[in-house]
């Protein structure tokens, strides 16, 4: 019971942050499902590979498996010459949806029924067998390759396709598409180069000197994946094959920068490393990356301040108001901002504008005093949303006073 002996921790000035555990709302349109879904985890394999580095990944992602929390759910995609989506849920035969790449995917309807979702995203321990018998099968793309052109590959329609899926099955909880790609794309929406081996793929003098024809387009089409995965909360994990061959980052950025997703490049996926990157997406402990979901940041303040903008891994949601400066930095034109995804090291700079304000006369009056809030809401990886806020308050002094006794310019930056 709260009483002038036993205050919460909020009324005192020490804790300046508080973590709360939000209990989730059950779903009016569908009271038996549950009310939070754990994280998703959605590999997307090319397989338009060697045998060698195909099975170097089949088996990290069978590690990948074991390392994930047990509840986590799990889906698969792979591609080549087409898009294949494995149903996990049919584990009698291997059953398969195949989207072309000429064809380019519709948008999918959010809220399937629990029976939809069971078919292709199944917690970690009910499909470990399944999806590793599924990868033991796989082979590489056996699509014919005509003499003098590349691999017919479609990552675009790929990504396209789970993120659209996934996002049907799994509305309102934070997912990571993982996608693990050994080549160029070369067919449909996102393609960087054409087939014919008698073209090359763009150079960076290409892109400078705006030579590179498929670029624009390309990158394009990852613009609007990447608003489409920010409006789901789902974050785009690029691990790349090949060191010294182009394989498309520079048009899919864009994508992988506004959901705060990583990017690993490596020789080989024998590579070690690849190998510790990729381990160190799923262990726990001290050595893992701690990966939370579907976060969000918002910040507070007086009405003397006003908010530049944000540089850091976060997409602006536009909130407008009175404390959004007409200076935009980074980030800008709201207070409030998603990170589909952050970890332990997720680092953003806030930055501010102070109004010149009219300061007492008087030397013995105190100043006035300022607040800045930061709430920061995620789900964590066992699935619960968690809010934390950081609340300080400073008197504004004179540029003449001390800096240690108050606060008058402000850089801050939020771990």
């Amino acid at each position: 019971m709260i009483s002038e002996t036993n205050l919460p921790c909020e009324l005192y000035p020490q804790f300046t942050t508080v973590q709360y555990l939000l209990q989730p709302t059950p779903d009016p349109n569908n009271p038996s499902a549950p009310p939070q879904l754990p994280p998703v985890f959605v590999f997307v394999l090319d397989t338009c590979m060697i045998e060698e580095e195909l099975g170097f990944v089949k088996l990290a992602m069978k590690q990948a498996l074991g390392l994930l929390p047990e509840h986590a759910l799990v889906g698969f995609v792979s591609y080549g010459t087409q898009a294949h989506v494995h149903e996990l849920g049919f584990s009698d035969i291997s059953k398969v949806y195949v989207f072309r790449a000429a064809g380019f995917p519709k948008g999918m309807q959010n809220g399937y029924s629990n029976s939809g979702i069971n078919r292709f995203v199944l917690p970690a321990s009910d499909c470990e067998f399944t999806l590793n018998s599924m990868l033991d099968e796989l082979q590489t793309d056996q699509w014919p390759v005509q003499l003098g052109n590349r691999v017919s590959r479609c990552t675009g329609v790929s990504l396209s396709v789970a993120s659209g899926l996934f996002g049907a099955c799994t509305p309102g909880t934070g997912a990571r598409i993982i996608a693990l790609v050994g080549g160029p794309c070369t067919e449909g929406p996102g393609t960087i180069v054409s087939k014919d081996l008698s073209e090359p793929v763009r150079l960076h003098k290409d892109l400078d000197k705006d030579a590179a024809p498929y670029f624009r387009k390309a990158v394009r089409f990852y613009d609007s994946l990447a608003k489409q995965l920010v409006n789901q909360g789902h974050v785009l994990d690029l691990l790349h094959l090949h060191l010294i061959r182009f394989v498309g980052v520079a048009e899919m950025k864009v994508a992988v920068e506004r959901t705060c997703g990583l990017v690993v490049l490596a020789e080989s996926f024998g590579h070690s490393v690849f190998k510790g990157s990729f381990r160190c997406m799923f262990k726990d402990g001290e050595q893992s990356l701690g990966l939370c979901f579907n976060g969000m940041l918002e910040v507070n303040c007086s009405k003397d301040i006003k908010i530049q903008g944000v540089i850091g891994p976060c997409t602006s949601l536009e909130k407008t108001g009175t404390n959004v400066s007409d200076t935009t930095i980074g980030e800008g034109n709201t207070t409030k901002w998603k990170m589909c995804g952050l970890n332990r090291s997720t680092c953003l700079s806030v930055l501010f504008d102070i109004l010149a304000t009219e300061r007492p006369n008087d030397p013995g009056a105190a100043n006035s005093q300022l607040y800045l809030q930061f709430l920061t809401s995620y789900q964590d990886p066992q699935g619960k949303t968690m809010l934390r806020v950081t609340t300080v308050t400073r008197r504004w002094v004179e540029s003449a006073v001390g800096k240690e006794v108050g606060l008058n310019s402000l850089n801050l930056c939020l771990g």
